[in-house]
C-alpha cells in the first residue's frame, strides 16, 4: 500500500510540475485543488489556509516539499515544514526546477527550504535530504523521481522516527 503523503510547494509557479510528481502514483498524495477552489479559501484569510492545510495533513505520514524557483521563504510552505516536524511527519525535498511547466519552460534552482529552521542547534537541512534529480532533460527528473520517489519518503519517515 503507498504510503501517504502531503505535498507542498509554491502555488501559481509550480503547480503543473506538481502535478506531474503527484501523478506518479509511487506515494499517495493530497488531492490537487483547483485554482479556483485555491482562491475561495485564501480569499475567506488565513485562519481558513490554515485550516485546509491543517485538514490535509491529517493522516500523512510524510510531506514532501516540491523545491521550485521560489519555494523557500513562502509563507505556507513554511508552515507546512514546520507544522509537519513538530507533528512528526517525515519531510523530504524534491528539486523540480529541471521539470518543465504547461508551458514547456524549465526554472532555475531555489535554495532549500530547510535551511531556515533548527532542530536541536541544528539546521534542519542538515538533517532532512533534498534530492536533486541529476539530469537537466525533464523526461529524465521525472523518471529519476518516479524511481526513488518510495524510497525517498522511506528514509524521511526513518529519518523523523530518530528525532
Amino acid at each position: 500500500m503507498a504510503r501517504k503523503t502531503f505535498f507542498s510547494f509554491h502555488y501559481k509557479p509550480d503547480n503543473w510540475r506538481a502535478s506531474q510528481v503527484r501523478n506518479i502514483g509511487v506515494v499517495e498524495g493530497n488531492q490537487p485543488i483547483s485554482d479556483n477552489d485555491w482562491e475561495t479559501i485564501t480569499k475567506r484569510g488565513d485562519d481558513a489556509i490554515q485550516e485546509w492545510i491543517d485538514g490535509q495533513l491529517k493522516g500523512r505520514s510524510c510531506t514532501i516539499v516540491l523545491i521550485g524557483a521560489a519555494t523557500a521563504g513562502r509563507k505556507w510552505v513554511k508552515y507546512e515544514i514546520k507544522k509537519s516536524w513538530k507533528d512528526g511527519r517525515g519531510l523530504v525535498g524534491i528539486y523540480i526546477h529541471n521539470l518543465k511547466d504547461q508551458a514547456g519552460n524549465q526554472s532555475t534552482k531555489g535554495i532549500n527550504p530547510f535551511g531556515e529552521f533548527t532542530v536541536n542547534d541544528k539546521s534542519l537541512s542538515s538533517i532532512v535530504k533534498a534530492y536533486d534529480p541529476p539530469y537537466s532533460t525533464s523526461t529524465n527528473v521525472y523518471d529519476h523521481i518516479k524511481s526513488n520517489l518510495g524510497n525517498w519518503v522511506e528514509e524521511a519517515v526513518s529519518i523523523r522516527e530518530s528525532y
